[in-house]
């Protein structure tokens, strides 16, 4: 159903020349791992290592400098502002299976529509925008910054796509699985967004689930407000690093005679967490780790427009997601 794309690889490797081939594959798709590793071992005689960390997406890129000749990552596109890497090959994992019936869709998402997806589903936004077209509609898809590697696609933790049609749109459809890519739209922007399941045809409202967070980001803040010591969390990985936000935080803490002490993490877990005597975090890696999981800590843990919010200098109402930007 998802295409590894693997005579692809295999010629790849035969050009490259590769003696060892890293294998970088996210939680979900790594039951194949070991199917993958021996297919291209048997076709080109490579040594395959597969990479057992967590794999977040592009931005979690593994560096097999000095471990392989090369890597190849798969279930995501590349960032383009990471630069390009010859001994790097993304395989985005397409989804190959038919649309479910469209029809649904006419009375599920008003007016105007832009179109998102996750990588796996770009694919299907063509047709998608065709199908509109072909019922009197008008659909259009959106382009990112330089995070974003394809029109319509939407990261967990950037949503120019979505931002760049907001003003034109009246609401959106996302193909796609899960709550999690949707989601940052929904926060991103100010439309309605409309999820489409593409395995199943099941029709959704993200709103329901974006203000059921908003509840729970405005109870964090609440009891931020009170912190006096914050640990400042920087992630070592190559697409999260974000260490001018952590000195905007910690610059923010200080005019405010609080204390902010910078900490630089590959894995931010409660864990790793659990030994600083701090009263509350704030995160400048990946965003979702404090929307998402904060439940998992036992402390506040705020973005940097959070802490604005907390710190007085920025108004709840005036909320705003705080996205991984690469202009």
């Amino acid at each position: 159903m998802f295409d590894f794309e693997l005579d692809r690889i295999v010629a790849w490797i035969r050009d490259g020349g590769y003696a060892s081939v890293a294998l970088q594959l996210p939680e979900g798709l790594k039951i194949r791992a070991a199917e993958v590793s021996l297919y291209l071992t048997e076709k080109t005689g490579v040594h395959c290592v597969i990479v057992g960390y967590p794999c977040y997406g592009a931005c979690d890129l593994f560096d097999h400098h000095g471990v392989t000749d090369a890597l190849v990552h798969f279930g995501h596109s590349p960032i383009p502002a990471q630069g390009d890497d010859r001994t790097v090959l993304y395989i985005e994992s397409r989804w190959k299976g038919e649309l479910p019936d469209l029809g649904p869709i006419l009375g599920s998402v008003s007016g105007k529509v832009g179109l998102l997806a996750t990588i796996q589903y770009l694919d299907l936004l063509p047709i998608v925008k065709e199908f509109f077209s072909n019922h009197g509609r008008e659909a259009v898809i959106g382009s990112g910054d330089r995070r974003i590697c394809h029109p319509g696609q939407v990261l967990g933790c950037n949503c120019t796509a979505a931002e760049s049609i907001d003003d034109e749109v009246d609401s959106y459809l996302f193909v796609g699985e899960g709550d999690f890519h949707p989601l940052a739209a929904a926060l991103g922007t100010s439309k309605p967004v409309i999820v489409l399941d593409p395995i199943t045809g099941d029709l959704r409202d993200m709103g329901p689930t974006r203000d059921r967070l908003l509840r729970k980001r405005f109870a964090a803040i609440q009891g931020a407000r009170d912190a006096h010591d914050f640990l400042i969390i920087v992630s070592t990985k190559i697409g999260q690093k974000r260490m001018d936000s952590a000195k905007v935080a910690e610059e923010m803490l200080k005019r405010h005679g609080l204390n902010g002490y910078v900490a630089l993490m590959e894995e931010i877990n409660p864990m790793a967490l659990m030994s600083y005597r701090v009263d509350a975090y704030v995160n400048t890696a990946c965003p979702r780790i404090a929307l998402d999981d904060s439940a998992r800590y036992d402390r506040p843990m705020l973005t940097v427009p959070e802490l604005e919010i907390a710190l007085g200098e920025r108004a709840w109402d005036d909320y705003l997601f705080d996205q991984i930007r690469n202009a």
